[in-house]
């Protein structure tokens, strides 16, 4: 009896690339110290975790680097050593360095949230569930199985729930919390039956193996397949906030820690937008029939509806700086979807796939660094509405630029080029694969963005009525964080070619 059983337990013995996995393990290793030491640290210490997250996030990210000298995979099928469950690939790797440098942009908004905060959020859970959120966000775009990438997707949002949620008694924030909760378990339980359908259709879950199996599915098996590309796709849509699973993001936002909001806008699009890049591309090329008309009328619909609801924000309204920037990462969402919908008309795939990963990185610099300058500003006007910002050059001169060039990177207007860059690569994208329609639309959306961003960044240069200008103090981290972004965004207009050479993502 025992001797058949050895080689069944020699071929389910797999070598470990730990370098490959180095990212995600470290933040997760730091996320499980910290919330150990939490126990052990006195209160009048606990800033000591913050920097600890910090460190480990940044540690992450430097780990990338010994990665960028070829394509490494590990846990792969003993049978078959091209079939992997992680891949460490240049998409894998720009996404990567996407997802960490967020998250370690949001946790030097955090040191400074949290001090502020005085008692109101517990530190050592609050950076215990933003490193375990970062950790599962990293393991995403390495994922090649449905397994795995369905764990990495609820690892990566579990966690947010909690820390949209974590105030001690704001009953906005708990409200909040609720809706993002209910509406993405729904989506997920959706999403978790398509890929049932999928799996019963082809009998792998392995991205590669779907690819080659599900296009000679049994006649019987067609709609049952075709239904499991839909559902699938509800789930990663969901975490993309494309219109109709939108509607969670407005109040989430306001309701979350502003810190956790700006993680959210970017980190977590990143992994909804990583999530239907695999899904489609890599593991459904064949069913571009389905999923493309799906995705060109859900980016469509997402731009539209996100740029009127940014438009329709009063700037007297409470929250409405948060509100605006909400509904303009709902926006920026459908610009998103569009090379992805490309793909599955354009003859050249990968570049398609390559805008969406540039516009990505464009969004994130220039996104994270409006949420630090709204971080700034709130620490004196709690309610931050967008009237708050009238007159900021006044008092702080260096931020009002900043946040008026962010500003103009998400408009797309000079001297924020990389925006302007970003955004012919997407309309290029549409055009080239024969979306004129969508091509059309999205220029429509674009001039309609315009009003509002230009609205605020005028109001920046405005003088105040009450005459003498209120002061910003900006502590280190904040300063840190706004620094970073604003040496980041200026750094890729002058050299839009840094974040264009990833049009060539080596995803295929």
């Amino acid at each position: 009896m025992s001797s058949p059983a050895q080689p069944l337990a020699a071929s389910l013995v797999q070598s470990v690339d730990w370098l490959a996995i180095a990212p995600p393990t470290i933040v997760a290793v730091v996320g499980l110290a910290v919330l150990v030491a939490d126990l052990f640290v006195p209160e009048h210490r606990k800033a000591l975790l913050g920097w600890t997250s910090v460190a480990g996030l940044a540690a992450a990210t430097a780990l990338l680097l010994p990665l960028l000298d070829g394509d490494r995979s590990t846990f792969c099928l003993t049978g078959d050593a091209a079939v992997c469950s992680y891949t460490a690939d240049r998409f894998t790797l720009v996404i990567q360095f996407l997802v960490l440098g967020g998250a370690l942009l949001a946790a030097l908004l955090s040191v400074t949230a949290l001090k502020d905060a005085r008692k109101e959020l517990p530190e050592g859970e609050y950076w215990f569930l933003l490193l375990s959120s970062a950790a599962g966000a990293a393991l995403l775009p390495a994922s090649r199985d449905l397994a795995t990438l369905i764990v990495a997707l609820e690892v990566a949002s579990l966690p947010a729930f909690a820390l949209v949620g974590l105030r001690y008694g704001d009953r906005k924030s708990s409200e909040a919390a609720l809706k993002f909760f209910l509406s993405s378990v729904t989506a997920t339980a959706v999403s978790l039956m398509g890929i049932s359908f999928l799996y019963a259709s082809t009998g792998t879950l392995y991205l590669t193996q779907i690819a080659d199996r599900i296009q000679t599915v049994d006649g019987q098996f067609g709609t049952l397949a075709r239904t499991g590309v839909v559902l699938t796709l509800v789930g990663f849509a969901f975490k993309t906030a494309a219109v109709p699973f939108h509607f969670w993001v407005p109040d989430t936002y306001v309701g979350a820690p502003l810190p956790v909001a700006a993680y959210l806008s970017v980190i977590g699009k990143a992994v909804g937008f990583t999530g239907l890049v695999l899904v489609t591309v890599v593991a459904l090329p064949s069913y571009a029939d389905v999923w493309g008309p799906a995705l060109a009328a859900l980016a469509a619909l997402t731009m539209t509806v996100g740029n009127v609801g940014a438009l329709r924000q009063q700037a007297t309204r409470a929250y409405s700086a948060v509100r605006l920037l909400a509904w303009s990462s709902v926006g920026q969402a459908g610009y998103l979807l569009v090379p992805i919908a490309a793909a599955a008309y354009s003859e050249d795939a990968e570049k398609s796939i390559g805008s969406t990963v540039a516009y990505a990185l464009m969004y994130g610099a220039v996104n994270l660094g409006a949420f630090a300058v709204a971080a700034l500003v709130g620490r004196t006007k709690s309610l931050n509405r967008v009237a708050d910002y009238r007159g900021l050059y006044a008092s702080s001169p260096l931020s009002a630029l900043l946040l008026g060039f962010f500003l103009l990177c998400l408009a797309g207007l000079p001297p924020g080029v990389i925006g302007l860059f970003a955004k012919v690569t997407v309309f290029s994208a549409a055009v080239d694969a024969g979306l004129g329609w969508l091509a059309v639309i999205m220029a429509v959306n674009v001039v309609i963005a315009l009003f509002y961003y230009l609205q605020w960044t005028a109001l920046l240069f405005r003088a105040t009525p009450e005459g003498e200008p209120e002061k910003h103090h900006a502590p280190g981290p904040l300063t840190a964080a706004i620094a970073l972004t604003g040496v980041l965004g200026i750094a890729l207009s002058g050299a839009p070619q840094l974040v264009l050479r990833f049009t060539d993502t080596g995803l295929f």
